[in-house]
């Protein structure tokens, strides 16, 4: 057991893709306010970016804890293609990076013993490392709730899902609404690509009885039905919103953040110039890439509406001759007295400023979980993963939100952008969107404060590192 004055310390193992490193900084924040020691290990591609970025100099001003970042090979050189070759890829992660991490380990042991090791879904064999060094060991699962039900069931066939042979069966699922395939997440899609997909499940969920915890990146209210339901079968503690502070109306005690690439914080002198409620705040994430077509339809549903618009676009970071996610040419200067166009931008002070009337997103879950935490209306445009039954949740469940409609070659009109837009700041539904995303607001804060629901939770995870959990005693 650990002494109350002993050095307390954790590692933490993510990939840098910028949604999986989001919640466990934010996680890591909450231990370095807690006096917890931080070491956190991602790829070594990422080295450069990260250091070079805003996360590079994470400090804490509350506590004398500490944060280290540790990179870790994944065994393929830096200017590899890993987007494109997702395959190649998880193979060699999946190879080369388990000894790296060990290494990592041994080599730290003489200044920083683990007393823990804390993991996401997307690299699963980091719990065998931590066997192998005699840690224990928690996993932060970065989905929504929802989510990890819908793996459980699927990987322990309890129930029926659609096939290619017959994809009308429906998904009911104890404390979900009922999914069709269009809303399953791709690892478990019948189109998806099997062995790398079963791969990925079968190592995400097959440790989960040997895992002392696996804590949610979500809260109880938002999800009680299925966080009630997976109880009886493997439960999961949620622990957030695991947000930046700023997102809860609260100080800082440890700066610094997870962005990966510099944000163009001029955009909110902008805002400040707009009347509330009146902007749409579009965004698709760092990996969503549209066709030229669905760029040009999107670019000309926000002309046609004449709303202010402020549209983060990343620009391609391997650029091809179609025009695939570039604006049209001469879209910019077309729109300069509507709108805004950037590069990137810090989306939670965005989504927190008083101008935003709504988001049009992918439904990746940390934008959808600070759409949620900020009340903030959604036009969901899903792509993969766990973004079409993000989606789902957000239309049926958080009823906070509409989800753009497909046409049959899988683009969306700039007529049905148009529709979402209008509908969701002036149509009938309007105003019960905002009231249901208000709510959400106040139950995510409630959450996090002092006794909430989270907070309790994060306080009986953080005893167990310590070794004062009643359940270790």
């Amino acid at each position: 057991m650990v002494q109350e004055n002993e050095e307390v310390h954790v590692l933490m193992v993510t990939l840098a893709a910028q949604g999986n490193i989001n919640p466990m900084i934010m996680l890591a924040k909450v231990l370095l306010s807690k006096g917890i020691h931080v070491t956190l290990a991602t790829t070594e591609a990422s080295r450069k970016r990260l250091l070079n970025s805003s996360a590079s100099s994470i400090t804490n001003t509350a506590t004398n804890s500490k944060f280290y970042w540790e990179f870790y090979s994944d065994g393929l050189s830096d200017d590899f293609d890993r987007v494109n070759n997702i395959e190649v890829g998880v193979k060699s992660i999946f190879t080369y990076s388990p000894p790296s991490v060990s290494n990592i380990i041994k080599k730290l042991s003489d200044v920083r013993k683990f007393s823990y090791v804390i993991y996401n879904p997307f690299v699963p064999w980091a719990f065998d490392v931590a066997v192998e060094h005699n840690i224990p060991c928690a996993m932060l699962w970065i989905q929504p709730c929802a989510l990890y039900a819908m793996y459980y069931h699927f990987y322990n066939d309890l129930s029926p899902f659609p096939t290619m042979e017959n994809p009308d069966i429906p998904i009911e699922l104890p404390g979900l609404p009922v999914l069709c395939m269009d809303d399953m997440p791709s690892f478990i899609h019948p189109s998806a690509p099997f062995p790398l997909c079963k791969t990925l499940l079968t190592s995400m969920i097959k440790n989960l009885d040997k895992v002392k915890w696996v804590l949610g990146n979500s809260f109880y209210d938002l999800e009680k039905d299925v966080i009630d339901a997976i109880d009886q079968l493997h439960p999961i503690t949620p622990v957030g919103p695991l947000v930046p502070p700023i997102i809860l109306g609260k100080e800082e005690s440890v700066k610094g953040n997870a962005d990966m690439w510099n944000a163009d914080d001029s955009c909110l002198e902008w805002l400040d110039k707009k009347s509330n409620m009146s902007v749409i705040y579009i965004s698709f994430g760092s990996l969503s890439v549209f066709s030229a077509e669905q760029m040009e339809n999107i670019a000309l549903a926000l002309k046609k509406t004449n709303r202010p618009f402020l549209w983060v676009v990343k620009p391609p970071e391997n650029p091809t001759a179609d025009g695939k996610g570039e604006l049209p040419k001469g879209f910019i200067e077309d729109t300069k007295q509507q709108g805004l166009v950037v590069t990137w931008c810090s989306q939670a002070k965005v989504l927190s400023h008083p101008s935003i009337a709504c988001f049009m997103s992918h439904c990746g879950w940390n934008s959808l979980l600070e759409a949620v935490t900020l009340g903030v209306p959604v036009i969901a445009l899903p792509q993969w993963t766990d973004q079409p039954a993000n989606a789902k949740m957000l239309i049926h469940v958080f009823k906070m939100g509409i989800k753009l409609r497909q046409e049959a070659n899988g683009i969306i009109s700039k007529d049905e952008v148009e529709r979402c837009i209008l509908e969701i700041t002036e149509g009938p539904m309007a105003k019960e969107f905002k009231k249901n995303a208000t709510h959400w607001k106040d139950a995510a804060r409630k959450a996090v404060a002092c006794g909430g629901s989270s907070d309790k939770n994060l306080d009986l995870f953080i005893s167990d590192i310590r070794g004062f959990s009643p359940k270790s005693l």
